[in-house]
């Protein structure tokens, strides 16, 4: 379980996050939605520490992420950030080996080897094995990312917009494995999506932050409704019923929502 109590952040005079508190369930994925700058990178990264936590606690399975030895907590959470640089030029391969370091500490076996090997074949990447990271398209080098973090073989896996540059259809084979993974392989994703239809059509509960609090948790079928969506992003968006799960079509006005301007009209 993650427990999150009472956690507030400051970057200088700007408060990023006020009194977030959160108990998340082991298993399963929970997505984190909201406007941009409603703090959703900034709690992912105090939750793996990537960020000193300022006010309140954060705990894995009763680990508290701010005392626990940074070895340890690598076994026990990973996290794939928004932004990735290499400092050096590395194949797909050596990227994804990297993933198993916090387990060998320099020294692979053949179980190291094969988790690598699972990893690049779980997200479609065996024929890129020998290429160059800085070869490959932005989609190519998102998903390996996201295998060096599977490769490391975690109970709790953080991922921070892992859709970008994406098409639509490996947004969706994304999406796919990861709740194969959580359904097949007990893994629990707390996950930073932009598209909330992905949220809704994949995630066992959404997290909605705003102005860096928790405006709402709850299923998919509890958040994404017109009246939750219009508190969220100041929007009136159509919500409809498709195969079982609320879809939000926000690609265009509702009907009689659009105002035209003395301008547009003359």
């Amino acid at each position: 379980m993650i427990e999150i109590s009472r956690v507030s952040h400051r970057i200088g005079d700007a408060q990023i996050l006020k009194d977030i508190t959160l108990s998340l369930p082991r298993g399963g994925i929970t997505a984190l939605i909201g406007p941009n700058g409603a703090g959703k990178s900034t709690l992912l990264s105090l939750m793996s520490r990537l960020m000193r936590v300022q006010t309140g606690r954060i705990s894995f399975d009763g680990l508290d992420v701010g005392t626990t030895k940074s070895d340890f907590l690598a076994r026990k959470l990973s996290i794939m950030r928004q932004e990735n640089t290499l400092s050096s030029r590395l194949t797909v391969g050596d990227l994804v080996g990297y993933g198993r370091y916090p387990h060998h500490k320099g020294r692979p076996g053949p179980q190291d080897r094969q988790i690598v090997d699972q990893a690049l074949e779980f997200l479609n990447l065996t024929h890129l094995r020998d290429r160059f990271m800085d070869e490959l398209s932005g989609g190519q080098r998102q998903r390996a990312f996201v295998a060096m973090v599977l490769a490391q073989d975690t109970d709790y896996v953080l991922l921070d917009e892992p859709l970008n540059n994406l098409d639509m259809a490996h947004s969706r084979a994304m999406m796919q494995r990861l709740r194969r993974s959580a359904d097949d392989l007990g893994k629990t994703f707390v996950i930073v999506v932009h598209d909330i239809n992905f949220a809704a059509s994949y995630a066992d509960r959404i997290i909605a932050l705003r102005d860096g609090a928790v405006l709402a948790e709850g299923s998919p079928a509890q958040i994404v409704t017109r009246p939750m969506l219009r508190r969220i992003f100041d929007l009136e968006i159509e919500v409809r019923q498709v195969g079982g799960h609320p879809v939000a079509i926000y690609q265009i006005d509702p009907p009689n929502s659009f105002q035209p301007s003395m301008k547009d009209s003359a």
